[in-house]
Parts: C-alpha cells; structure tokens; sequence
C-alpha cells in the first residue's frame, strides 16, 4: 500500500472548507460553562489527559467537570510564552443572564480540585477573554490559521489574548471563542482581528464570522442567525430566543423577542452530501448538519 499524499496548503480542512462555503452558522459547539486551565504545554491531542498535568488530577477534574456539565478547556498565552509559578484559571458561565467570568490562581495541579464550579470562587472579571485554537496535535490547521490570529489579538490586548485547546469545527480555523458569551467565530483571519475586537467591546457581533453562542442548541444558533439578517439586528443581547418548539425531527421553531416585534424563525436540519476531509487527520468523506431557514415571522 502507498502512502497518502501530504497535505498541502490547498487540500488541508480549512482550505477546502472554505472554497466550498460550509455553513458557519450553527455549528458552535453546546458549552453554557467552562473551566480554563493555564498550561503552557505541550498539549497531546486530547489536552487534559495528554499533557503535563498530573493525570490523577486531570482524571479527577473530567469527572468533575462531566458531572457538573462544565467544559474544561486549556490556555496558554499566544506565542507559548513561559507562565509564571502560579499560574492562572478561569470558571466562565457562558449562559444568558448569567454571564460572568471569575479568574483565581494554583500553585500546584492538585490546587484544581478545589476550584468551585459554580462561580463561588475567584475574582470577577468585567473583561472578555479571546480564545484562539492552536492545538496542532488535534488538527494542523489550528495551528497554522491559530497562531497568527492569536498574535494578532495579543498585539491588541495582550491581558484577554490566549491561546487554547480544542473547540471543535476544525476546518473552521481559525477559530475564535469569546467570552463570557461563548460566542464561536470561524475562518478569522489577523486582517479580521479589528474587526471582532471593536465589534465584541461595542456590543455587537460579527455576522458573516459568527458560527454561533455557544449557550444556545445549534437549531437556535443558526435560526438566531437568520433572525438577525431578517431584522438588521447585531446587539449582543438582542433577539433572546424565549421559546422553542421542536415540530418534527429536523425542524425547529424559535421566537425571539425584541423591543419591535418578536421574531419567530423555522429552521430545517438536512444531512449534507459526503464532504472530503472534514479534519487534515479525516479518513475519506463525512457528512454534516446543515441547517435552513423553512420560514421567517416578523412581528
């Protein structure tokens, strides 16, 4: 048997990703809390078991996590830069109306266990973090799409710049992860960084980035999508998603309020045709989730 072609530049994920369009919207993955580990690496390709974190804590924090439905996700500062002694963690609530983020300090790995994941501990932060996937172990892309974003953001607010492991939508890089709102932007480039900084700290988002809030099912990221273009609406709170209704299998009924009228979008699942490489590490072809608008109300 001969060896698979190398990847280059034009065939790996992202690239292919984006000549053929895939949908953005509705594909941030479901997170409503997280927990943030700083760990400067090197991270394996599942980062909390295949890094230097002592396994039996690594072990005890997924089982913690897992059970409070907490995402646990490690951060390093963009360029790999060395941390210091105490390093740092975050609890995140990504949920609305519950948006917050709660910053604290561990000397030693056992000191994780510890960490309330409820918020009740920490020092609350009125900042946002900037997330940028660089876990080349996971997926190449990541890291040649990641790294320079993420120097992009650290040049602009070195204090929120991180980068992290994987959040999932590899072909999508880079991948951007704002918080406390969870939102998901995908294919930023540094060009872009402006960007979604002045957007996210003015109170609105980036459409034609966003993949979705992560606090939100995917059916009601990407129906939310599709209300925001109907009315012209990119505030960051606006068009709350108040009721959802799934009316068959594949098809969502989301109301979002708002001060002139709700909005009430229908959303269709479909499978799409086999795409190639959906990762740079993908054998063959897989299909994936699509959603489209089946009908729009406004008022």
């Amino acid at each position: 048997m001969t060896d698979p072609q190398p990847l280059t530049p034009a065939t790996r994920c992202a690239a292919l990703s984006l000549a053929r369009g895939d949908q953005l919207d509705g594909t941030a993955a479901p997170v409503s809390r997280w927990l943030l580990i700083e760990h400067p690496g090197p991270w394996g390709r599942v980062a909390l078991r295949d890094s230097r974190l002592d396994q039996s804590v690594a072990r005890e924090l997924e089982a913690r996590c897992r059970g409070a439905g907490v995402r646990p996700m490690l951060i390093r500062r963009a360029g790999r830069a060395a941390a210091t002694a105490a390093r740092r963690w975050a609890y995140v609530d990504s949920r609305l109306g519950h948006e917050g983020m709660w910053w604290g300090r561990y000397d030693v790995d056992r000191d994780l266990t510890d960490v309330a994941l409820d918020g009740s501990a920490g020092v609350r932060s009125g900042d946002p973090a900037y997330l940028v996937c660089t876990h080349a172990r996971h997926d190449a892309c990541c890291a040649i799409r990641g790294r320079p974003v993420a120097a992009a953001i650290a040049a602009l607010r070195p204090e929120q710049a991180w980068e992290c492991s994987h959040t999932g939508g590899d072909r999508f890089a880079a991948n951007v992860v704002v918080l406390p709102h969870g939102l998901y932007y995908g294919t930023v480039t540094p060009l872009r960084v402006p960007d979604l900084l002045s957007s996210y700290e003015d109170g609105r988002v980036l459409p034609d980035l966003l993949r979705g809030r992560s606090a939100f099912p995917m059916a009601v990221q990407a129906a939310q999508h599709h209300a925001r273009d109907a009315v012209g609406d990119l505030g960051l709170t606006a068009l709350a998603p108040t009721d959802v209704r799934q009316l068959d299998p594949a098809t969502w009924q989301v109301r979002f309020d708002r001060p002139g009228g709700a909005v009430t979008v229908s959303v269709r699942a479909r499978v799409s045709d086999p795409l190639p490489r959906l990762t740079c590490s993908a054998a063959g072809s897989q299909p994936v989730l699509w959603y489209d608008v089946a009908g729009i109300v406004v008022g």
